[in-house]
């Protein structure tokens, strides 16, 4: 990036703080930005040709819909979309920043809270199994209610299980890779400014920390010694400036082979008693009752992530399944009626 590109960038990020310090009704947070504001006019001071006008500012139209967004929703319903204008500070809207969490009080503690584990991954085996059991249930009671053939439903039910498997795959690979390539990009920049002013990182990084309710002075001191550490520096910047997880890095194609095992998973149970071999009233009801027993057994998973109680969460999962069960059944019935 060349300096002119670089102060023209430390200008509209000027600009953004402004312009959302302007519309955040947090007067704390407001602050906030009206100082990292402050921060990018200097930063910017730093890229200024020594010689020859500048040219007028005009923000890009992305910062300009953003802002226009931030006016009408508010700063922190479009923080991802900041996010991505690499708008510093975002930490503060998370919850943990809200209820307020003990502050550290030295860089080994900083360190230590930065290095975190994804927890996810049990929580999206459990929808992605859901997602699939009640999709393909639904699609071979469907077919099975025209009065098709084992035959013919099985042909659906594999059908279905890989044209869901092999969707949930892609949009997991897209979704993740699209996180992933944002990521990159922003921390990519904030690594660049680190080796570039690593004072004035330190010195926004702590405005951030006396945002949340540190003392200002201990927290220059804190994220001035930890500037020395340009991993951990790095690791803290991307999370409380960016509002970023560096852990989020994951694997686009381990995600899309982990959605495609899930939904599999899921949408395999309905059709076992066809495979059997059973004759197809008695494999139409196994497979009810085997994908009763399983919507059963998610929705009491599930309950661990909502706090809900497990029986409630159960039978509230089979009512669900069940239902779209049934529906799928009359629709297909009647089709089957219409078309015979």
């Amino acid at each position: 990036m060349s300096g002119l590109e670089s102060w023209r960038e430390e200008k509209q990020s000027a600009w953004l703080y402004r312009e959302l310090a302007a519309c955040e009704p947090d007067p704390r947070i407001a602050d906030l930005f009206r100082a990292l504001a402050s921060a990018a006019d200097r930063q910017s001071a730093s890229w200024q040709p020594e010689s020859g006008s500048l040219p007028s500012l005009e923000p890009s139209v992305r910062a300009r819909i953003a802002v226009r967004l931030a006016r009408m929703l508010g700063p922190r319903r479009v923080r991802h979309m900041l996010a991505a204008l690499k708008v510093r500070g975002l930490s503060v809207y998370d919850s943990h920043a809200a209820t307020g969490h003990a502050m550290p009080t030295s860089v080994t503690q900083m360190e230590r809270r930065h290095k975190g584990y994804g927890g996810g991954n049990l929580r999206a085996a459990v929808f992605g199994v859901n997602d699939g059991l009640v999709s393909n249930t639904s699609l071979i009671m469907g077919v099975a209610g025209a009065s098709a053939g084992a035959g013919s439903v099985i042909t659906a039910g594999v059908a279905g299980l890989l044209a869901g498997a092999l969707s949930m795959a892609a949009g997991e690979y897209i979704s993740m890779r699209s996180q992933r390539e944002m990521f990159e990009y922003q921390i990519g920049l904030e690594r660049d400014e680190l080796d570039e002013y690593p004072e004035e990182e330190a010195e926004e990084l702590a405005l951030i920390y006396a945002a949340r309710g540190m003392d200002l002075e201990e927290a220059r001191r804190i994220t001035r010694a930890l500037v020395k550490n340009p991993e951990a520096a790095l690791d803290a910047l991307a999370r409380e400036e960016l509002g970023l997880n560096p852990d989020d890095l994951g694997s686009p194609w381990g995600a899309a082979a982990f959605s495609f095992l899930a939904f599999a998973a899921g949408a395999i149970l309905p059709l076992v008693p066809f495979l059997l071999g059973l004759p197809l009233g008695t494999a139409l009801m196994a497979a009810a009752a085997v994908a009763g027993v399983a919507l059963f057994g998610v929705g009491a998973a599930l309950s661990l992530f909502t706090g809900r109680r497990a029986l409630a969460g159960g039978l509230r999962m089979v009512l669900i399944g069940g239902g779209a069960g049934i529906v799928t059944w009359l629709i297909g019935n009647l089709l089957g009626a219409a078309i015979s």
